[in-house]
């Protein structure tokens, strides 16, 4: 199923070439790269922020949920 995808994404790579041209590919590269770098750098703002919210609360061990007696 993953060749299959990577067959229809270079397909369609090819197609994007011969109609846009090759002059046109850096600055989508670029793009996609500055794309990928911001979604990176938010994701991980995100798992810290998550992580600190984590550290912060405080610890429930199980004689906390024990029921009264």
């Amino acid at each position: 199923m993953p060749v299959d995808i990577i067959i229809i994404l270079i397909v369609i790579l090819g197609a994007v070439l011969i109609w846009r041209g090759p002059k046109t590919l850096p600055k989508w590269g670029e793009a996609v790269g500055q794309a990928v770098r911001g979604a990176r750098t938010e994701a991980s703002k995100a798992q810290g922020e998550i992580q600190k919210r984590l550290d912060d609360e405080p610890n429930h061990t199980d004689d906390d949920a024990k029921p009264p007696a």
